[in-house]
């Protein structure tokens, strides 16, 4: 029997062909005017040294990921949509790619020391795998792990069409899988974290 193909809400609110591409190229205009686009990979690097294995859960086109590789981390990017890990493997064949559903995440590597979720990934996965996703994670984690996941909690951070995502149903998730809070920023850049901001980086850890 044929698997069923790996599908996130990305696929509905991406605008279809040529999205990865269109996403790719907004991050490099960015970069092209200045910007600092590796916010996401800098907070990795201040909570784990390098060469430790990093898994970049919906990696998308490997902005982080990449980055990641280039400061020395072991770094493997794993996203459900085709497209993606095709600009993702373009950019750098360096860096392992893998095309999985992340709530059916199954990785032969030993495990990583961190898994980092960037870009809104949490609200973007398929309605109703959030526990498995998170839970499949877990399962690929050290023990003493740390999962970093930051994502929008109202319409303004997030993609026109994307639901919000409770806080309070993500560290549901988390406490099934044996995650613990460990702490919540409000940004990348480790801003304070408050009730009612539209932002949240959360750190947890996987109990011994």
């Amino acid at each position: 029997m044929t698997e069923m193909e790996p599908r996130t809400l990305w696929s509905e609110v991406s605008g279809g062909p040529g999205a990865a591409t269109a996403y790719q190229r907004r991050f490099d205009d960015l970069a092209a005017q200045g910007m600092d686009i590796h916010g996401e990979a800098a907070f990795v690097a201040s909570v784990l040294s390098p060469p430790a294995r990093v898994l970049d859960a919906g990696c998308g086109t490997g902005r982080v990921a990449i980055q990641l590789t280039a400061l020395g981390y072991h770094c493997v990017g794993v996203d459900a949509d085709a497209a993606m890990i095709e600009v993702a493997e373009q950019r750098d064949p360096s860096t392992t790619w893998v095309r999985q559903d992340l709530s059916r995440l199954q990785l032969r590597s030993q495990a990583f020391e961190l898994v980092v979720l960037a870009g809104n990934v949490i609200p973007l996965l398929a309605p109703g795998t959030l526990l498995a996703t998170v839970q499949r994670l877990a399962a690929h984690l050290q023990p003493g792990g740390l999962v970093v996941a930051g994502f929008g909690l109202d319409a303004a951070h997030l993609p026109e069409g994307c639901p919000v995502t409770p806080l309070e149903d993500y560290d549901r998730a988390c406490e099934v899988a044996e995650l613990s809070l460990l702490r919540r920023y409000g940004t990348w850049d480790r801003a304070a974290w408050r009730p009612g901001s539209g932002y949240a980086v959360s750190v947890h850890r996987l109990d011994d």
